[in-house]
């Protein structure tokens, strides 16, 4: 099928793209990588009025690697970010999620932070926000705010960007010494939306021992799910940890739906099963050298 017909803006400017986005209102449409929106065009799933196209908006084209956070703007592609050893370094769970996300050629094209206001609930993105509660940083002619990863998602692709707005950047805190992190999904092929999918959170004590715990599931309901776990594993070794506590009581909190490719029975016994691989692996990262966790 072909797109409807829309009026294509390309600003040149960041207060230009902002007027313009006040202007259209409900009837525009922000355009990044276009690895997400451009099929939905093509299958008449959306139908703005207008694109505008941010290509041309070099300032928010850069990646920020300080001692507490990691700023990623806004046209920062998942192939650029994937490949930022100083990202990896701070936050090696971005490059792990990266590495799931579609194909390379995808990845070549399509933005982070524009995956993350997609909001697809079967995303790895979306899911990292969520985990690890980074914020987005949404901006309209009227000025700038803020929203955390709890309050990021409001329904299977609905995130908290309102008409006018764009989302210009997302900001990720480094985490401490003693974090621990990873993601497991199962798809049917690589690069396929995940059946099934979570990625995990352990943060341990002097003694190696579990502080606190945190998993979000993608693929499993309408939303990003973030659990806390941390009063079925705190104390544990991180050496001998017995994650079966923590993934029964996930698997009693999430809601997955059936569909064509599972059932709902199926994706709850799946995600019980790749939250315990993620827990363990989290919980061996913490503390390890960086380096070796990239």
């Amino acid at each position: 099928m072909k797109p409807p017909v829309f009026a294509y803006h390309a600003p040149r400017s960041l207060d230009e793209a902002l007027a313009l986005l006040g202007e259209l209102g409900d009837d525009g449409k922000v355009l990044a990588g276009g690895q997400s929106l451009v099929p939905m065009l093509n299958m008449r799933l959306v139908a703005p009025a207008a694109l505008v196209d941010i290509r041309h908006l070099d300032a928010l084209d850069t990646v920020e690697v300080d001692g507490d956070r990691v700023r990623v703007g806004a046209r920062v592609t998942h192939r650029r970010l994937e490949g930022d050893d100083e990202v990896a370094f701070a936050v090696p769970l971005l490059r792990e999620a990266l590495r799931l996300v579609a194909h390379p050629v995808i990845r070549n094209r399509g933005t982070s932070v524009g995956s993350i206001v997609h909001a697809d609930p079967a995303a790895e993105m979306p899911a990292v926000v969520a985990l690890l509660d980074a914020r987005l940083e949404l901006r309209s002619s009227d000025g700038v705010r803020s929203v955390t990863g709890a309050e990021a998602f409001t329904g299977p692709l609905e995130s908290a960007l309102r008409p006018g707005e764009l989302a210009t950047a997302v900001e990720f805190a480094v985490p401490d010494p003693g974090t621990g992190m990873a993601i497991e999904e199962l798809a049917r092929r690589h690069g396929d939306y995940a059946l099934a999918g979570v990625c995990a959170r352990i943060d341990l004590d002097d003694d190696r021992r579990v502080r606190s715990a945190q998993g979000a599931f993608f693929g499993v309901g309408g939303l990003p799910e973030r659990i806390e776990l941390t009063d079925t594993l705190a104390g544990q070794s991180a050496d001998a940890l017995r994650p079966a506590d923590a993934t029964a009581f996930a698997r009693e909190a999430i809601d997955p739906d059936d569909d064509i490719h599972a059932t709902a029975a199926y994706r709850r016994h799946l995600a019980g099963v790749l939250l315990e691989r993620a827990l363990v692996r989290a919980a061996a990262a913490a503390g390890t050298d960086t380096e070796v966790r990239a």
